[in-house]
């Protein structure tokens, strides 16, 4: 074992300000602190790990303890550099606050502070993941990290900043380090390789890159552990992808192909091909959402991103083109959704390759999962048969309903008196002594619709309804039928009411608001004039049925049909059920008589009854009492 051998993220930390890959923001800062010579006393490093937040800290600790310094440039030749360098702890001083968190731990810090530092100018405490401090800790720690020393500095670096008590926040300057952008970890990694001499393609090298998720410290030691397979043969994206436990994209690219086909045979038999080869049932499904989210971009974005974004080469950026036109961006979305659910099942399981098993299939099963375009195509098609339905003036269904003569809770539930419905009937009967006689009613329902309205047509009556017609309003539409209309032109609407008081009403911005959008609409024109007033000497006055449309739903009316009967033999038994039979009839004549009467009546009482009476009473659907 080679004992001065050290592992490559620690042979290349950065020594200086400008060897810190990325984070530009800090080192300008940092940069203008040290030549200006304000130096705070106390820093709080923020960021994911692996971003530079103790190597800059220790960078910043040598700049100001340097025998040339406070310098940019630290020797790292004299006496305070190389402490810091191989971790002295003489004038600074490193300490893991996951292991020193108790308030003892921090009283024995403050108890040191007051020595003078030996060969530097600052006596320099770095915390690292000072979020770990309980509470008790940190208060103890308040008070001199308000008001140190003169010579001496606090650098606080945390990975979860939100922990830290805003009392200490608040006496630091903060510093957010920034996730590396992977072009500069590649950048930085085939720098290292060519001074390790390791052979390794940039496909690998972006793969690790993109692997670490903006931490140059895992791309470097990754790097270090795939250098041993680079010593003769170059290191491949293959290699990478085996020791990540990653699916080439070939694999995933087959995957995605048998799920398009729904081919779930195939789909199954490359699972347990990929499942035997040792990748975890986690990571097989974490690699397939990845792919799925790389399509998805490869759909939506330009020819010339789609490798930049998603790390592809051009051969396998074109590939994933293609396969991403035979899927619609919400089938992929729908890809997406399933596999992160699956993915949670599979955590929370013992049986992990059960879930695997089952969420292969339910993705394969993609061609049940109609494409957006076609279910919009269906939609529209159903909600157009239904205009057309609609539309039609008058639907003839003929029904035939058959019911025994001797059920008399049946027939009266035929023969009730439904709007103008003529029943005549057939009666058939077998020669028997008492036959089951029964009765053939026939009749035609017509579902009759209103006019439509002619827009270019001068009748102001048609006008009028389009106009109320238009109108989603029930109060606006109540209103309106108490009104006349005197004009109802493109060029001006008026409209006049008998009392003020629905004048006023009419006018509020809200109604008049819905009364110029049905003006607009039928007009098919904007800012409508509508003009709202009491009646004048030589106003057009309407009759009341049509100054008042109805915008209610189609009525269904009953046409009579022409029937023949043929009456049996007559016994006593006829005769006794004749009889009821007109007594019946008188009786359903009789409660339509009074019906009528009652009806009039309130026609005649309506008379007396103010115009606000009879909007309510026309609203509510009620009667005078």
């Amino acid at each position: 074992m080679n004992e001065t051998y050290l592992p490559l993220y620690r042979k290349y930390r950065p020594q200086c300000l400008e060897q810190v890959v990325g984070q530009e923001h800090i080192k300008k800062t940092l940069k203008s602190a040290i030549e200006l010579n304000k130096i705070s006393h106390a820093y709080l490093f923020t960021g994911p790990r692996g971003t530079g937040k103790t190597s800059t800290a220790r960078i910043l600790a040598k700049s100001l303890n340097c025998v040339n310094g406070p310098t940019l440039t630290p020797c790292n030749e004299c006496a305070s550099c190389k402490d810091v360098t191989n971790t002295v702890p003489i004038d600074v001083i490193e300490i893991d606050a996951a292991s020193n968190r108790k308030v003892e731990d921090t009283q024995n810090i403050l108890e040191k502070i007051q020595y003078t530092p030996v060969h530097g100018r600052y006596k320099i405490y770095i915390i690292d993941e000072v979020h770990m401090l309980t509470n008790h800790a940190f208060n103890a720690l308040l008070k001199t990290l308000e008001e140190p020393p003169e010579n001496v500095i606090f650098i606080l670096a945390t990975t979860e900043v939100h922990k830290v008590l805003d009392t200490i926040k608040s006496r630091c300057q903060r510093f957010d380090f920034r996730r590396i952008t992977t072009e500069d970890i590649v950048k930085h990694l085939r720098f290292i390789s060519d001074r390790e001499n390791i052979k390794i393609s940039d496909d690998a090298l972006l793969a690790i890159a993109k692997n670490s998720a903006g931490g140059m410290r895992d791309s470097i030691a990754l790097l270090d552990q795939l250098s041993l397979l680079g010593v003769q043969n170059e290191v491949t994206l293959d290699d990478v992808n085996n020791m990540l436990g990653r699916l080439s994209f070939d694999i995933l690219k087959q995957f995605t192909d048998f799920i398009i086909s729904s081919d779930t045979q195939s789909a199954i038999e490359l699972l347990e091909k990929v499942y035997n080869n040792g990748n975890e049932p986690t990571l097989i499904l974490s690699n397939l959402c990845e792919y799925f989210k790389n399509l998805l971009i490869t759909k939506n974005s330009k020819p010339e991103m789609v490798e930049e974004l998603t790390g592809y080469n051009d051969a396998q950026a074109k590939e994933a083109a293609e396969q991403s036109k035979k899927l619609e961006s919400q089938q992929i979305v729908f890809l997406l959704e399933r596999t992160a659910h699956y993915i949670r099942e599979l955590k929370q399981t013992t049986n992990q390759y059960l879930w695997l098993e089952v969420a292969v299939i339910n993705l394969a099963n993609l061609a049940e999962n109609s494409s957006l375009i076609s279910l919009q195509t269906r939609v529209q098609a159903l909600e157009a048969g239904g205009v057309n339905l609609i539309n039609q003036q008058a639907v003839h269904k003929p029904n035939i309903v058959q019911v025994p003569n001797n059920d008399i809770k049946a027939r009266v539930e035929i023969e009730k008196p439904v709007s103008n419905i003529s029943v005549s009937s057939k009666v058939e009967t077998p020669s028997e002594a008492k036959p089951e006689v029964y009765t053939q009613v026939e009749h035609e329902e017509t579902v009759v619709e209103q006019a439509s309205v002619n827009v270019g047509s001068s009748d102001m009556a048609s006008l009028w309804a389009g106009l109320v017609k238009n109108i989603n309003s029930p109060s606006t539409q109540a209103l309106l039928r108490l009104a006349n209309p005197v004009k109802v032109a493109p060029d001006e609407v008026v409209i006049t009411f008998k009392q003020e008081i629905f004048v006023k009403q009419a006018n509020e911005d809200a109604k008049k608001q819905v009364l110029k959008e049905a003006a607009d609409k039928l007009f098919n024109q904007n800012n409508s004039k509508i003009t709202i007033r009491l009646p004048q000497s030589g106003d057009t006055q309407l009759p009341k049925s049509d100054a008042a449309p109805s915008n209610k739903a189609p009525q269904k009316t009953f046409t009579p049909q022409r029937a023949t009967v043929v009456q049996p033999p007559k016994n006593k038994a006829d005769d006794v059920y004749q009889q009821k039979q007109e007594e019946k009839a008188q009786a359903i004549d009789a409660a339509e008589t009074a019906n009528d009467l009652e009806q009039g009546e309130n026609n005649e009482k309506s008379n007396y009854f103010s115009d606000q009476t009879k909007m309510i009473v026309d609203l509510f659907d009620g009667k005078y009492i």
